[in-house]
């Protein structure tokens, strides 16, 4: 990473965490044990985007000379997503708040997806895979940024409209897990077992986590329907 990536990178992190405070500070103003509740999530965010970083990819580059900085640097986003959703359900426990909150999280995660995949492009990580001889690539980081945006915008309906509610974090955590199954195969990404790469994996543990959320909260919204 050069010194300008580097740096722009760095405070293209800071915004993505500044916005997304602005925004679930916005939609979660009542209540002050939510703002806990997000710090959980950004540390549980993190430690499982190191951990999946590592497990899919990084311990490959055990032994090259710059592996300080790729494993200081690298990050799973799908990692993140289970580790933030596990530290959410952990906080919710410990300060007592037992009403939905994956909501609001789907508001504020394709924000901080979309400045993600802009460092990307800043830093020139998370390339695709080369499609002609003159070295073009897949532009996997800009996909990925639309897919974002797309989904923010289905989200924001459904919210507007008060459809799924209490399901729409499940909505988008299988969405995503779905399409990175799918666009790994066009990313330049290390395989582990023949074509699959191990961000595929973790993808299919996303995905099963989600369906099975989004089934539990379908019961649980049921059981709160008087039969008439």
């Amino acid at each position: 990473m050069s010194g300008s990536s580097g740096t722009a990178y760095g405070w293209l992190t800071l915004a993505a965490l500044f916005v997304s405070v602005a925004v679930w500070s916005r939609l979660t103003r009542r209540d002050p044990r939510l703002i806990l509740i997000y710090l959980a999530a950004l540390a549980g965010a993190y430690f499982g985007a190191k951990l999946v970083y590592f497990a899919a990819e990084g311990w490959l580059y055990w032994h090259a000379e710059d592996r300080w900085i790729k494993l200081a640097t690298g990050k799973s986003i799908i990692g993140g997503l289970l580790g933030g959703y596990a530290a959410v359900e952990l906080a919710k426990r410990l300060v007592h708040y037992d009403t939905v909150t994956g909501d609001r999280f789907a508001v504020v995660t394709p924000i901080a997806m979309m400045f993600g995949r802009v460092g990307c492009l800043v830093h020139g990580c998370c390339l695709g895979r080369h499609l002609l001889a003159d070295g073009t690539r897949w532009p996997a980081a800009h996909i990925e940024f639309s897919f974002n945006v797309l989904a923010l915008i289905v989200i924001l309906v459904l919210r507007r409209k008060c459809l799924l509610s209490g399901q729409h974090f499940h909505i988008y955590i299988i969405s995503y897990a779905l399409f990175r199954i799918l666009h790994e195969f066009l990313r330049a990404t290390p395989q582990l077992l023949g074509p699959i790469t191990g961000y595929q994996m973790a993808s299919l543990v996303l995905l099963g986590f989600g369906l099975l959320a989004f089934r539990r909260r379908q019961r649980q919204i049921r059981a709160m329907v008087p039969v008439l």
